[in-house]
Protein backbone atom coordinates (compact mmCIF):
# COMPACT_ATOMS: atom_id res chain seq x y z
CA UNK A 1 0.00 0.00 0.00
CA UNK A 2 1.46 3.04 -1.35
CA UNK A 3 1.98 6.58 1.02
CA UNK A 4 -0.57 8.70 0.10
CA UNK A 5 1.12 12.76 -0.05
CA UNK A 6 -0.79 16.02 -0.22
CA UNK A 7 1.96 19.18 -1.21
CA UNK A 8 0.37 22.34 -1.30
CA UNK A 9 1.23 24.78 -4.33
CA UNK A 10 0.12 28.04 -2.96
CA UNK A 11 -0.09 29.55 1.06
CA UNK A 12 -3.00 28.94 2.60
CA UNK A 13 -5.64 32.25 3.56
CA UNK A 14 -4.82 33.99 6.76
CA UNK A 15 -8.02 32.28 9.05
CA UNK A 16 -9.86 35.40 10.82
CA UNK A 17 -9.29 36.06 14.46
CA UNK A 18 -11.81 34.69 16.71
CA UNK A 19 -14.53 36.61 18.06
CA UNK A 20 -13.03 36.80 21.57
CA UNK A 21 -9.54 39.06 20.19
CA UNK A 22 -10.72 40.77 16.84
CA UNK A 23 -13.90 42.72 16.04
CA UNK A 24 -15.79 45.10 18.54
CA UNK A 25 -15.84 42.06 21.25
CA UNK A 26 -12.28 42.00 21.40
CA UNK A 27 -11.70 45.63 21.42
CA UNK A 28 -13.95 46.27 23.76
CA UNK A 29 -12.39 43.51 26.49
CA UNK A 30 -9.57 44.78 25.55
CA UNK A 31 -9.89 48.62 26.17
CA UNK A 32 -13.21 48.37 28.39
CA UNK A 33 -13.39 45.19 30.51
CA UNK A 34 -9.50 43.89 30.68
CA UNK A 35 -9.76 44.46 34.47
CA UNK A 36 -11.15 44.97 37.63
CA UNK A 37 -10.42 48.47 37.38
CA UNK A 38 -11.28 49.22 33.78
CA UNK A 39 -14.34 47.35 34.45
CA UNK A 40 -15.92 50.20 37.03
CA UNK A 41 -14.13 53.34 35.02
CA UNK A 42 -16.42 51.96 31.94
CA UNK A 43 -19.29 51.28 34.44
CA UNK A 44 -19.02 54.96 35.79
CA UNK A 45 -18.28 56.08 33.03
CA UNK A 46 -21.30 55.25 31.49
CA UNK A 47 -23.67 55.98 33.96
CA UNK A 48 -22.25 59.76 33.91
CA UNK A 49 -22.79 59.38 30.08
CA UNK A 50 -26.42 58.35 31.05
CA UNK A 51 -26.67 61.13 33.28
CA UNK A 52 -24.98 64.62 31.14
CA UNK A 53 -25.90 63.25 27.54
CA UNK A 54 -30.08 63.60 27.92
CA UNK A 55 -30.21 66.89 28.97
CA UNK A 56 -27.78 68.19 26.73
CA UNK A 57 -29.42 66.63 24.14
CA UNK A 58 -33.20 68.25 25.01
CA UNK A 59 -31.62 71.62 25.63
CA UNK A 60 -29.28 71.94 21.85
CA UNK A 61 -32.28 70.00 19.86
CA UNK A 62 -35.38 68.72 21.33
CA UNK A 63 -36.46 71.50 23.38
CA UNK A 64 -34.89 74.15 21.36
CA UNK A 65 -36.20 77.13 19.65
CA UNK A 66 -35.56 76.93 16.21
CA UNK A 67 -37.12 80.26 14.24
CA UNK A 68 -38.07 83.16 15.96
CA UNK A 69 -36.91 87.15 15.19
CA UNK A 70 -37.21 88.37 18.87
CA UNK A 71 -37.38 87.15 22.36
CA UNK A 72 -40.71 86.52 22.24
CA UNK A 73 -40.33 83.29 20.43
CA UNK A 74 -37.79 81.57 23.57
CA UNK A 75 -39.54 83.06 26.43
CA UNK A 76 -41.63 79.76 27.11
CA UNK A 77 -38.93 77.56 25.73
CA UNK A 78 -36.76 75.62 28.31
CA UNK A 79 -33.80 74.62 25.39
CA UNK A 80 -31.70 76.81 23.55
CA UNK A 81 -32.65 80.02 21.53
CA UNK A 82 -31.04 79.54 18.29
CA UNK A 83 -32.74 82.26 16.80
CA UNK A 84 -30.61 84.78 19.35
CA UNK A 85 -27.23 82.96 17.76
CA UNK A 86 -28.61 83.56 14.13
CA UNK A 87 -29.37 87.18 14.64
CA UNK A 88 -26.08 87.96 16.17
CA UNK A 89 -23.99 85.76 14.27
CA UNK A 90 -22.81 88.30 12.18
CA UNK A 91 -21.79 90.43 15.18
CA UNK A 92 -19.52 86.93 16.79
CA UNK A 93 -17.92 86.39 13.86
CA UNK A 94 -16.47 89.91 13.04
CA UNK A 95 -17.34 92.43 15.61
CA UNK A 96 -18.50 95.70 14.89
CA UNK A 97 -16.29 95.38 11.47
CA UNK A 98 -18.59 96.91 9.29
CA UNK A 99 -20.84 95.14 7.31
CA UNK A 100 -19.85 96.61 4.03
CA UNK A 101 -16.48 95.49 4.24
CA UNK A 102 -16.99 92.37 5.87
CA UNK A 103 -15.87 90.64 2.71
CA UNK A 104 -12.30 91.39 3.31
CA UNK A 105 -12.56 89.17 6.72
CA UNK A 106 -14.15 86.63 4.39
CA UNK A 107 -10.88 86.52 2.02
CA UNK A 108 -8.43 86.16 4.92
CA UNK A 109 -10.27 83.41 6.32
CA UNK A 110 -10.78 81.43 3.46
CA UNK A 111 -6.64 81.93 2.15
CA UNK A 112 -5.97 81.13 5.84
CA UNK A 113 -7.53 77.81 5.40
CA UNK A 114 -6.37 77.18 2.33
CA UNK A 115 -2.81 77.87 2.84
CA UNK A 116 -2.90 76.07 6.43
CA UNK A 117 -4.76 73.39 4.47
CA UNK A 118 -1.76 72.60 2.30
CA UNK A 119 0.28 73.04 5.37
CA UNK A 120 -0.97 70.24 7.26
CA UNK A 121 -1.82 67.74 5.06
CA UNK A 122 0.95 65.46 4.05
CA UNK A 123 0.47 64.78 0.64
CA UNK A 124 0.61 68.75 -0.90
CA UNK A 125 3.19 69.42 -2.81
CA UNK A 126 5.57 72.55 -2.48
CA UNK A 127 5.68 72.49 1.13
CA UNK A 128 8.27 75.01 1.15
CA UNK A 129 6.68 77.93 -0.95
CA UNK A 130 3.28 76.71 0.97
CA UNK A 131 5.68 77.74 4.19
CA UNK A 132 6.88 80.85 2.61
CA UNK A 133 2.87 82.29 1.50
CA UNK A 134 1.43 81.02 5.03
CA UNK A 135 4.52 82.34 7.49
CA UNK A 136 5.85 85.43 5.09
CA UNK A 137 3.46 86.82 2.73
CA UNK A 138 -0.25 86.09 4.20
CA UNK A 139 0.45 88.40 7.42
CA UNK A 140 1.01 91.15 5.86
CA UNK A 141 -1.60 90.29 3.06
CA UNK A 142 -4.04 89.41 6.18
CA UNK A 143 -2.96 92.87 7.88
CA UNK A 144 -3.68 94.94 5.00
CA UNK A 145 -7.07 93.42 3.75
CA UNK A 146 -8.23 93.87 7.56
CA UNK A 147 -6.64 97.06 8.07
CA UNK A 148 -7.18 98.96 4.61
CA UNK A 149 -3.51 99.43 4.49
CA UNK A 150 -1.94 102.74 3.81
CA UNK A 151 -1.26 103.21 7.29
CA UNK A 152 0.97 106.41 7.46
CA UNK A 153 3.63 105.21 9.11
CA UNK A 154 5.06 108.75 9.41
CA UNK A 155 2.97 109.11 12.01
CA UNK A 156 4.73 106.17 13.89
CA UNK A 157 8.18 107.27 13.37
CA UNK A 158 9.52 110.01 16.22
CA UNK A 159 12.81 109.50 15.91
CA UNK A 160 15.53 108.43 13.53
CA UNK A 161 19.15 106.60 14.40
CA UNK A 162 21.16 108.86 11.56
CA UNK A 163 19.25 112.40 11.31
CA UNK A 164 19.87 114.35 7.94
CA UNK A 165 19.59 117.52 6.51
CA UNK A 166 16.11 119.73 6.47
CA UNK A 167 16.22 120.11 2.96
CA UNK A 168 15.52 116.06 2.72
CA UNK A 169 12.40 116.07 5.42
CA UNK A 170 9.56 117.47 2.84
CA UNK A 171 11.21 114.67 0.06
CA UNK A 172 8.88 111.79 0.11
CA UNK A 173 9.46 108.28 -1.60
CA UNK A 174 6.38 105.62 -1.44
CA UNK A 175 4.78 107.56 0.95
CA UNK A 176 7.76 107.67 3.32
CA UNK A 177 9.67 110.86 3.68
CA UNK A 178 13.21 110.40 1.94
CA UNK A 179 15.10 111.28 4.74
CA UNK A 180 13.68 108.50 6.83
CA UNK A 181 14.28 105.61 4.03
CA UNK A 182 18.07 107.39 3.66
CA UNK A 183 18.24 106.59 7.75
CA UNK A 184 16.80 103.19 7.37
CA UNK A 185 19.33 102.06 4.44
CA UNK A 186 22.54 104.22 6.73
CA UNK A 187 21.06 102.45 9.85
CA UNK A 188 20.63 98.48 8.54
CA UNK A 189 24.69 98.85 7.02
CA UNK A 190 25.17 99.60 10.70
CA UNK A 191 23.88 96.77 12.61
CA UNK A 192 24.70 94.21 9.68
CA UNK A 193 28.20 95.48 10.70
CA UNK A 194 27.33 95.07 14.53
CA UNK A 195 25.79 91.61 14.05
CA UNK A 196 29.04 90.67 11.86
CA UNK A 197 31.83 91.90 14.61
CA UNK A 198 29.94 90.48 17.56
CA UNK A 199 29.56 86.97 16.13
CA UNK A 200 33.05 87.11 15.81
CA UNK A 201 33.57 88.11 18.89
CA UNK A 202 31.70 85.44 20.86
CA UNK A 203 33.27 82.71 18.47
CA UNK A 204 30.04 82.37 16.24
CA UNK A 205 30.03 82.58 12.19
CA UNK A 206 30.02 86.26 11.86
CA UNK A 207 28.70 86.34 8.40
CA UNK A 208 25.95 84.32 8.96
CA UNK A 209 24.83 86.47 11.84
CA UNK A 210 25.74 88.98 8.92
CA UNK A 211 23.27 87.38 6.36
CA UNK A 212 20.37 86.85 8.68
CA UNK A 213 20.37 90.41 10.09
CA UNK A 214 20.55 92.04 6.74
CA UNK A 215 17.77 89.67 5.44
CA UNK A 216 15.37 90.31 8.23
CA UNK A 217 16.26 94.39 7.81
CA UNK A 218 15.27 94.11 3.65
CA UNK A 219 12.14 92.10 4.50
CA UNK A 220 11.55 94.83 7.25
CA UNK A 221 11.83 97.14 4.36
CA UNK A 222 9.27 95.55 1.89
CA UNK A 223 6.58 95.30 4.59
CA UNK A 224 6.84 99.01 5.26
CA UNK A 225 7.19 99.68 1.68
CA UNK A 226 3.91 97.11 1.59
CA UNK A 227 1.86 98.66 4.45
CA UNK A 228 2.09 102.77 3.84
CA UNK A 229 1.23 101.80 -0.56
CA UNK A 230 -2.71 102.87 -0.69
CA UNK A 231 -4.63 100.19 -2.11
CA UNK A 232 -8.07 101.83 -2.13
CA UNK A 233 -9.71 100.14 0.92
CA UNK A 234 -11.46 101.93 3.61
CA UNK A 235 -9.64 101.90 6.94
CA UNK A 236 -11.30 100.18 9.51
CA UNK A 237 -9.48 100.37 12.94
CA UNK A 238 -8.62 97.75 14.94
CA UNK A 239 -10.93 98.64 17.70
CA UNK A 240 -13.83 97.55 15.23
CA UNK A 241 -12.74 94.22 15.16
CA UNK A 242 -13.99 92.05 17.23
CA UNK A 243 -15.35 88.18 17.97
CA UNK A 244 -14.00 84.93 16.31
CA UNK A 245 -12.07 87.87 14.05
CA UNK A 246 -9.87 88.74 16.96
CA UNK A 247 -9.72 85.37 18.60
CA UNK A 248 -8.08 83.63 15.83
CA UNK A 249 -6.08 87.13 15.44
CA UNK A 250 -4.54 86.65 18.24
CA UNK A 251 -4.49 82.89 18.62
CA UNK A 252 -2.90 82.38 15.30
CA UNK A 253 -0.14 85.40 15.85
CA UNK A 254 1.01 83.78 19.41
CA UNK A 255 0.88 80.29 17.64
CA UNK A 256 2.83 81.06 14.45
CA UNK A 257 5.30 83.32 16.82
CA UNK A 258 5.40 81.47 19.91
CA UNK A 259 7.62 78.53 18.55
CA UNK A 260 10.45 79.74 16.55
CA UNK A 261 10.75 82.31 19.52
CA UNK A 262 10.83 78.97 21.87
CA UNK A 263 13.35 76.81 19.44
CA UNK A 264 15.54 80.45 20.05
CA UNK A 265 15.25 81.13 23.46
CA UNK A 266 15.76 77.30 23.92
CA UNK A 267 19.05 77.17 22.10
CA UNK A 268 20.10 80.24 24.16
CA UNK A 269 19.06 78.56 27.18
CA UNK A 270 21.73 75.43 26.30
CA UNK A 271 24.23 77.90 24.65
CA UNK A 272 27.94 77.99 26.01
CA UNK A 273 28.17 82.03 25.62
CA UNK A 274 27.73 83.30 29.21
CA UNK A 275 25.88 86.49 27.52
CA UNK A 276 23.26 84.43 25.35
CA UNK A 277 22.80 81.54 28.03
CA UNK A 278 21.86 84.32 31.02
CA UNK A 279 19.80 86.71 28.81
CA UNK A 280 17.31 83.27 27.57
CA UNK A 281 17.25 82.49 31.00
CA UNK A 282 16.12 85.94 32.28
CA UNK A 283 13.64 86.34 29.54
CA UNK A 284 12.11 82.75 30.05
CA UNK A 285 11.50 82.97 34.21
CA UNK A 286 10.49 86.59 34.00
CA UNK A 287 7.70 85.76 31.20
CA UNK A 288 7.01 82.81 33.29
CA UNK A 289 6.96 84.55 36.57
CA UNK A 290 3.52 86.62 35.70
CA UNK A 291 0.28 85.70 34.66
CA UNK A 292 -0.86 86.50 31.34
CA UNK A 293 -3.70 88.58 32.95
CA UNK A 294 -0.59 90.90 33.97
CA UNK A 295 1.07 90.88 30.97
CA UNK A 296 -1.99 92.05 28.81
CA UNK A 297 -2.32 95.21 31.55
CA UNK A 298 1.43 96.04 31.32
CA UNK A 299 1.20 95.91 27.32
CA UNK A 300 -2.11 97.73 27.33
CA UNK A 301 -1.90 100.64 29.92
CA UNK A 302 1.69 100.88 31.29
CA UNK A 303 3.56 100.31 28.06
CA UNK A 304 2.78 103.54 26.89
CA UNK A 305 4.16 105.39 29.63
CA UNK A 306 7.69 103.78 28.68
CA UNK A 307 7.30 104.95 25.19
CA UNK A 308 8.59 108.76 24.07
CA UNK A 309 6.17 111.60 23.60
CA UNK A 310 3.43 111.38 20.22
CA UNK A 311 4.58 108.00 19.97
CA UNK A 312 1.49 105.12 20.07
CA UNK A 313 1.19 101.97 19.44
CA UNK A 314 -2.14 100.27 18.35
CA UNK A 315 -3.96 98.62 21.59
CA UNK A 316 -3.70 94.91 19.32
CA UNK A 317 -0.70 95.42 18.81
CA UNK A 318 0.39 95.27 22.11
CA UNK A 319 -1.53 92.81 23.45
CA UNK A 320 -0.31 90.66 20.48
CA UNK A 321 3.07 91.41 21.29
CA UNK A 322 2.60 90.16 24.98
CA UNK A 323 1.08 87.16 23.97
CA UNK A 324 3.79 85.87 21.78
CA UNK A 325 6.70 86.68 24.11
CA UNK A 326 4.64 84.93 26.92
CA UNK A 327 3.71 81.96 25.13
CA UNK A 328 7.23 81.85 23.97
CA UNK A 329 8.84 81.38 27.47
CA UNK A 330 6.78 78.22 27.94
CA UNK A 331 7.23 76.96 24.79
CA UNK A 332 11.09 77.17 25.11
CA UNK A 333 10.77 75.36 28.46
CA UNK A 334 8.74 72.54 26.03
CA UNK A 335 11.72 72.62 23.31
CA UNK A 336 14.14 72.53 25.78
CA UNK A 337 12.75 69.17 27.20
CA UNK A 338 12.79 67.74 24.13
CA UNK A 339 16.38 68.58 23.47
CA UNK A 340 17.66 67.11 26.75
CA UNK A 341 16.24 64.07 25.99
CA UNK A 342 18.37 63.54 22.62
CA UNK A 343 21.36 61.57 23.26
CA UNK A 344 24.61 63.50 23.26
CA UNK A 345 26.18 60.99 20.81
CA UNK A 346 23.87 62.91 18.01
CA UNK A 347 25.50 65.54 18.35
CA UNK A 348 28.75 64.12 18.29
CA UNK A 349 28.15 62.10 15.12
CA UNK A 350 26.53 65.44 12.92
CA UNK A 351 30.19 67.02 14.25
CA UNK A 352 32.44 63.55 12.88
CA UNK A 353 30.33 64.26 9.71
CA UNK A 354 31.87 67.78 9.43
CA UNK A 355 28.37 69.41 9.90
CA UNK A 356 28.04 73.00 11.71
CA UNK A 357 26.10 73.74 14.71
CA UNK A 358 23.14 75.31 13.15
CA UNK A 359 23.65 72.41 10.57
CA UNK A 360 23.62 70.13 13.37
CA UNK A 361 20.83 72.06 14.94
CA UNK A 362 18.33 71.79 11.84
CA UNK A 363 19.01 68.28 10.38
CA UNK A 364 19.78 66.28 13.34
CA UNK A 365 19.15 67.52 16.83
CA UNK A 366 15.89 69.61 16.30
CA UNK A 367 13.37 67.48 13.94
CA UNK A 368 14.19 64.41 16.55
CA UNK A 369 13.23 66.59 19.68
CA UNK A 370 10.50 68.74 18.14
CA UNK A 371 8.90 64.71 17.41
CA UNK A 372 9.41 64.00 21.24
CA UNK A 373 7.30 66.98 22.65
CA UNK A 374 4.57 66.96 19.69
CA UNK A 375 1.78 66.87 22.95
CA UNK A 376 3.58 69.38 24.86
CA UNK A 377 3.56 71.80 21.65
CA UNK A 378 -0.06 71.28 20.95
CA UNK A 379 -1.12 71.25 24.62
CA UNK A 380 0.50 74.78 24.56
CA UNK A 381 -1.11 76.07 21.42
CA UNK A 382 -4.26 74.43 22.79
CA UNK A 383 -3.82 76.89 25.95
CA UNK A 384 -2.60 79.44 24.41
CA UNK A 385 -6.40 79.66 22.15
CA UNK A 386 -8.64 79.27 25.03
CA UNK A 387 -6.78 81.96 26.86
CA UNK A 388 -7.16 84.64 24.59
CA UNK A 389 -10.86 85.05 26.17
CA UNK A 390 -8.20 87.34 28.76
CA UNK A 391 -7.96 89.88 26.18
CA UNK A 392 -11.54 91.24 27.22
CA UNK A 393 -10.53 92.23 30.12
CA UNK A 394 -8.36 95.17 28.64
CA UNK A 395 -11.44 96.03 26.16
CA UNK A 396 -10.87 93.89 23.64
CA UNK A 397 -13.74 92.03 22.42
CA UNK A 398 -13.17 88.41 21.25
CA UNK A 399 -15.69 85.11 20.58
CA UNK A 400 -16.59 85.67 24.35
CA UNK A 401 -16.67 89.15 24.82
CA UNK A 402 -18.75 89.83 21.78
CA UNK A 403 -21.35 87.05 23.40
CA UNK A 404 -21.58 88.88 26.32
CA UNK A 405 -22.12 92.25 24.67
CA UNK A 406 -25.04 90.56 22.80
CA UNK A 407 -26.81 89.74 25.98
CA UNK A 408 -27.37 93.74 26.98
CA UNK A 409 -29.41 93.56 24.02
CA UNK A 410 -33.18 93.97 25.66
CA UNK A 411 -34.72 92.47 22.64
CA UNK A 412 -33.03 88.79 23.12
CA UNK A 413 -33.40 88.66 26.92
CA UNK A 414 -34.91 85.55 27.94
CA UNK A 415 -34.18 83.14 30.69
CA UNK A 416 -32.18 80.82 28.15
CA UNK A 417 -30.02 83.29 26.03
CA UNK A 418 -27.05 83.89 28.78
CA UNK A 419 -26.85 79.67 28.83
CA UNK A 420 -27.38 79.63 24.62
CA UNK A 421 -24.45 82.11 24.08
CA UNK A 422 -22.39 80.21 26.52
CA UNK A 423 -22.86 77.01 24.99
CA UNK A 424 -21.95 78.36 21.45
CA UNK A 425 -19.19 79.92 22.93
CA UNK A 426 -17.87 76.52 23.97
CA UNK A 427 -18.68 74.38 20.49
CA UNK A 428 -16.44 76.54 19.10
CA UNK A 429 -13.68 76.71 21.44
CA UNK A 430 -14.31 72.68 21.50
CA UNK A 431 -13.86 72.44 17.40
CA UNK A 432 -10.81 74.00 17.59
CA UNK A 433 -9.15 73.04 20.33
CA UNK A 434 -10.25 68.66 19.61
CA UNK A 435 -9.36 69.48 16.00
CA UNK A 436 -5.34 70.65 16.98
CA UNK A 437 -6.08 67.41 19.19
CA UNK A 438 -6.91 65.26 16.65
CA UNK A 439 -4.22 66.34 13.98
CA UNK A 440 -1.37 66.21 17.10
CA UNK A 441 -1.93 62.37 17.21
CA UNK A 442 -1.86 61.92 13.78
CA UNK A 443 1.18 63.42 13.57
CA UNK A 444 2.77 61.65 16.54
CA UNK A 445 1.95 58.73 14.99
CA UNK A 446 3.34 59.73 11.57
CA UNK A 447 6.84 61.04 13.07
CA UNK A 448 6.92 57.80 15.77
CA UNK A 449 6.31 54.94 12.91
CA UNK A 450 9.97 54.84 12.58
CA UNK A 451 10.53 54.00 16.04
CA UNK A 452 7.65 51.34 16.58
CA UNK A 453 8.99 47.82 16.85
Amino acid sequence: MSDIAFVRKEIAPMAPPPLAVGGILGWMRKNLFSGWFNIAMTVMSLALIALILPPLLRFFFFDAVWAGDSREACLGASGACWPFIKAKFGQLVYGFYPIAERWRPDIVFALGAILLAGLLIPRVPFKRWNSILFFGVFPIVALIFLGGGNFSLNQFIIGRIIPLAAMLQGAELFGLTLSFWLDFVVSSVLITAVAYFVANALGADGRFAARAAAALLIGLGAVLLTLDFDFGLVPVETRQWGGLLVTLVVSVTGIVTSLPLGILLALGRRSHLPIVRVFSVCFIEFWRGVPLITVLFFATYMLPLFLPGGLTIDGLLRALIGVALFSAAYMAEVVRGGLQAIPKGQTEAANALGLGYWQTMNKVVMPQALALVIPGIVGNFIGLFKDTTLVLIVALFDLLGQIRAAFSDPSWATPTTLFTGFAFAGVVYFIFCFGMSRYSMFVERRTSAGRRR
